[in-house]
């Protein structure tokens, strides 16, 4: 079955990094656009970053522009976010997810998506 499999997400102080996994399974990964999102309580849900299949061109949201760089391994059935000079405002559940296509305001359709991994950044 299609499957995404968050992981990496961790404690750290602010100004850490790290650096999230999300592993497909029952699928072609290079056949998607992937989309990483994130939650935190009383919020809604936001779109983080966005890659491509088209020359693997990526997308940010004004908050993790600058900070965060999404990747692929499509031989590896992985998509990956670093995330450095992390932020207390950055605590939330981060999800992977596939997308119809990436714009410049971020994953067009989410269909698929992981059961996300939590991020905590504090003092």
């Amino acid at each position: 079955q299609v499957q995404f499999v968050e992981s990496g997400g961790d404690s750290v102080q602010p100004g850490g990094s790290l650096r999230l996994s999300c592993a497909a399974s029952g699928v072609g990964l290079e056949h998607y656009a992937m989309g990483w999102f994130r939650q935190a309580p009383g919020k809604e849900r936001e779109g983080v970053s966005c890659i491509s299949t088209i020359n693997d061109n990526t997308y940010y949201s004004s908050s993790g522009k600058g900070r965060f760089t999404i990747s692929r391994d499509n031989a590896k059935k992985k998509l990956y976010l670093q995330m450095n000079s992390l932020k207390p405002e950055d605590t939330a559940v981060y999800y992977c997810a596939t997308c119809g296509m990436c714009s410049g305001s971020g994953c067009v359709d989410p269909d698929y998506w992981g059961q996300g991994t939590q991020v905590t950044v504090s003092s």
